[in-house]
């Protein structure tokens, strides 16, 4: 019986170091189709572009990029990718996809849908135009999930032209918000 309740209490212990190392790892931001970090409107600091599977980046220069007090974030994206991988302790997250339609082929919506998938929550017939209301919008699509195999994982399939995404932030549950400690 006490093999079994040090068993029991060692199993406690893991849980609580596991959920207590995800809440004390600062957020990890991601700047998609960029080669260096930068530094936000706001102050928070953002990773070039990483842990991308396929695709191609883009650069758009100075753009005007509404609904946002962080336009720089929008002038770069990752296109045509099928995933994305960012190792991280098993834990609890809120993963915030940053989008805005900046390329000039596409001037409306159903122009661009595709499917994305955040560590099996699924967000189908996803239309970046429609849910910023209009191109050149800035929107951010916030998910809760919780990783249980060390990595963070998201894949990207196109339907109507290719995916694409500005930025992905990865916040462990309990950690300030950006630009706060």
């Amino acid at each position: 019986m006490t093999t079994r309740i040090r068993r029991l209490s060692l199993i406690t212990v893991l849980a609580l170091a596991s959920a207590t190392l995800a809440s004390a790892i600062e957020a990890i931001r991601i700047r998609a189709g960029t080669t260096a970090k930068q530094t936000d409107e706001s102050g928070v600091v953002w990773l070039a572009d990483q842990g991308f599977d396929g695709g191609d980046t883009v650069e758009r220069g100075d753009i005007k990029v509404a609904n946002t007090k962080t336009p720089s974030l929008y002038t770069a994206e990752r296109y045509s990718m099928t995933g994305f991988s960012q190792a991280v302790p098993n834990g609890k997250y809120t993963v915030k996809l940053h989008f805005a339609e900046t390329y000039e082929g596409i001037s409306g919506v159903g122009e661009r849908v595709f499917t994305f998938n955040v560590e099996g929550h699924e967000f189908k017939g996803f239309d970046v135009t429609a849910k910023a209301g209009g191109v050149m919008r800035a929107y951010v699509e916030s998910v809760d999930v919780e990783v249980k195999d060390g990595k963070l994982d998201i894949t990207f399939t196109a339907q109507v032209e290719n995916p694409q995404i500005n930025a992905i932030e990865i916040i462990p549950a309990g950690a300030p918000a950006a630009g706060k400690k």
